[in-house]
């Protein structure tokens, strides 16, 4: 028998390929038999990298750049084992969380370091990349990441702009045409999950930016102020972008993406392709998956239920195995034979937290035995036959 193992990363605890890991050590002791796979998978946000280069048996290539306070960083790029594509990681450069709490303002972040990490790899003579959007501190419309490209920007002096998300309220010209011309020969993929327009009360600044550090009160005068960058931008280019779906990802990065030609696709469905996903799932009995909370907004699109519907095409039963069930987890169970949680009595977020290695390791064993019992019931009654 075959198990698929396919799980998003428990936030904060454990990365995918960890959670996987664990579950197949787990299900290991209890049927040493058991052909267990293991394809971590990702959304576009933190663990997009890790998982692409695993699955495809690529590698990492260590960078200096910028991080999002525009602190000297060490990061990194991947690259698939196709030897010709390049992964990027917002996450890993000017992720939320490499922001102190008491630091986060998106006036005084930049994503100038991911257009730095896209110079390495073109001058390392890649053309091919697949970018994950997801868990960016910022929202200043890419334009950090433009001006490492070289694009230039300049307020009403005509002085150019810093590459911090505050430059956003006093651009006044734009020229794009200083852009690195090997740009041209590039092709941005961009892993994303978000629909939200550049500006609106559904655009960036308001839906992602409270998390990011803007003050409530303060929404609209960075949505004033995005809507006029872009509006420069757009009168350069000739074309609207702010309006469409993915462009308000990641603090507007999925608009100057957009700039470059980028093409928006599902992070989950890029990783399936990449990951030859439904070629596994097709050879599977089990599947099981899980990610760090699976409630009612798991159906919106998120990895498991992605993973889920793959599945039930084929006909092959899946499990949610994830660190809590939150609300309205119910509704999960018209699509997964079974849904579990790690956490077991009276328990703290924290404590879970910590301690997540060893919960998932003893309720996935949990799960295998009883599928052990299963398959014993199933072999006697064979015999029995």
């Amino acid at each position: 028998m075959k198990i698929l193992v396919a799980p998003d990363s428990y936030k904060g605890s454990l990365s995918a390929l960890q959670v996987g890991t664990i579950i197949k050590d787990a299900f290991s002791r209890e049927l040493p038999d058991l052909d267990v796979e293991i394809i971590p998978m990702a959304d576009g946000g933190e663990g997009t990298l890790e998982t692409l280069v695993f699955a495809t048996k690529g590698n990492r290539i260590k960078v200096k750049a910028r991080g999002p306070l525009q602190q000297s960083i060490e990061t990194e790029f991947g690259v698939l084992g196709d030897g010709k594509t390049a992964v990027i990681e917002v996450a890993a450069i000017s992720g939320l969380p490499m922001v102190p709490l008491q630091e986060r303002n998106p006036k005084h972040t930049t994503t100038y370091g991911i257009g730095e990490v896209i110079l390495h790899a073109m001058e390392g003579g890649y053309r091919e990349f697949i970018v994950g959007l997801g868990g960016s501190s910022t929202n200043d419309g890419g334009m950090g990441m433009l001006q490492a490209l070289g694009a230039t920007f300049f307020n009403n002096l005509g002085e150019t702009l810093p590459p911090v998300g505050e430059s956003i309220f006093h651009v006044k010209r734009v020229d794009l045409s200083t852009l690195h011309p090997l740009l041209k020969e590039c092709k941005f993929t961009i892993a994303n999950d978000v629909t939200n327009p550049l500006c609106g009360k559904n655009g960036a600044s308001y839906v992602f930016g409270p998390q990011k550090g803007i003050e409530h009160d303060k929404l609209e005068e960075f949505d004033c102020a995005m809507k006029q960058y872009a509006l420069l931008v757009e009168n350069q280019l000739g074309t609207e972008l702010k309006h469409i779906d993915g462009a308000g990802a990641a603090g507007g990065l999925g608009f100057a993406f957009l700039m470059l030609n980028g093409i928006m696709k599902s992070g989950s469905r890029i990783v399936a392709e990449v990951t030859k996903l439904s070629h596994s799932i097709k050879n599977a009995d089990f599947v099981i998956t899980g990610e760090g909370q699976s409630d009612f907004q798991t159906l919106f699109g998120k990895v498991p239920i992605y993973i889920a519907n793959l599945a039930n095409e084929e006909g092959v039963k899946t499990i949610l195995l994830s660190g809590s069930l939150g609300e309205g987890y119910e509704k999960l169970r018209d699509y997964f034979m079974s849904c579990h949680s790690i956490t077991v009595g009276p328990i703290s977020l924290e404590e879970c937290m910590n301690n997540a290695e060893q919960l998932l390791y003893n309720q996935a064993r949990n799960i295998a035995l009883f599928m052990k019992g299963i398959l014993s019931d199933t072999d006697l009654l064979i015999t029995n036959n």
